[in-house]
C-alpha cells in the first residue's frame, strides 16, 4: 500500500496490491480498515482512493464504503487511458 495527501489535506491511497494468491483473504479488506482507523486517528475526516473504470477494484471500494466523486479522463494522443475514478469515504 502507499499513500500520500491530497490537496495537501487528504489522505489518497495511490496504490493497493494484494499478490494473487493471497487475494480473496480478506487482506486488502483489513489492510484498508486499519488505514482509514489510522488517518481518522491522525484527524483526517475522510479518505481518497481512485481506480481505472475497466478495473475491478471500484467494486471492492464500494464493498468497504467508498462513494462515487468524479473522474479524469485523459484522451491527448499518445496519453489515451480509461477514465480514473476517485471515491471518497467519511471517516
Amino acid at each position: 500500500m502507499r499513500y500520500n495527501l491530497f490537496w495537501d489535506n487528504t489522505p489518497f491511497c495511490t496504490l493497493l496490491f494484494v499478490e494473487l494468491q493471497s487475494r480473496g483473504k480478506r487482506f486488502g479488506r483489513r489492510l484498508m480498515e486499519h488505514w482509514a482507523n489510522d488517518m481518522k486517528d491522525h484527524g483526517y475526516g475522510m479518505v481518497m482512493v481512485s481506480t481505472q473504470v475497466d478495473e475491478d477494484a471500484q467494486n471492492f471500494y464500494r464493498k468497504l464504503g467508498y462513494k462515487d466523486c468524479g473522474g479524469l479522463t485523459l484522451d491527448l494522443p499518445g496519453y489515451e487511458q480509461p477514465m480514473e475514478l476517485f471515491m471518497v469515504k467519511a471517516l
